[in-house]
């Protein structure tokens, strides 16, 4: 079996402005203080690969230009629409007022697996993603709608933030593309 690579022309990628007014998915990403620029240029380049609706960036987390989040994003910075939101709560307050369902990624007691956890694809739903030292903080896992972690049976139970939004990411287009066969 001969397996060659896609080119680039064969991929169709579409131009910046096309992809600005193609349809989103109904994801909501809101970062938490994060400190790695690094990580959020890879959470805005995955966010870009599946068409997430749009990226808040909270607190004292680093914004775009920040060399950083541009080393990492490719380019994705121009195509996924962010904000900065100074007050994560706030902005929790705000997003369900619009009937969005926020779950927070993290371990806590009460969580739901991410396995077992079933998204309809059609109500808008937001992820939040934490500190890499601290995780989410405790004032927005109370305000959230409930928490979802990721299985893990290594022993450090610990991933990387990106890599944690890569997996839910996947986890709820996956479920959304299901639905629609």
């Amino acid at each position: 079996m001969d397996n060659l690579k896609v080119t680039n022309k064969q991929l169709n990628r579409l131009s910046v402005e096309n992809f600005k007014s193609s349809e989103k998915t109904d994801i909501y990403i809101i970062l938490d203080q994060l400190r790695s620029g690094n990580n959020i240029g890879s959470i805005f380049r995955t966010s870009d690969a599946f068409r997430i609706k749009k990226i808040y960036i909270t607190g004292t987390s680093a914004l775009p230009p920040n060399k950083e989040i541009l080393k990492t994003a490719l380019g994705s910075t121009e195509t996924v629409d962010w904000e900065h939101a100074k007050n994560a709560l706030d902005l929790m307050q705000n997003l369900k007022h619009l009937g969005v369902a926020i779950y927070a990624i993290e371990q806590v007691t009460g969580s739901i697996s991410l396995q077992d956890f079933e998204w309809n694809g059609t109500n808008p739903i937001a992820i939040i993603l934490g500190n890499e030292v601290e995780g989410v903080s405790q004032e927005l896992i109370n305000a959230s709608d409930g928490c979802l972690e990721i299985p893990q049976f290594g022993m450090k139970h610990s991933l990387n933030v990106a890599v944690s939004s890569g997996i839910v990411l996947w986890h709820l287009l996956n479920q959304m593309l299901n639905r629609k066969n």
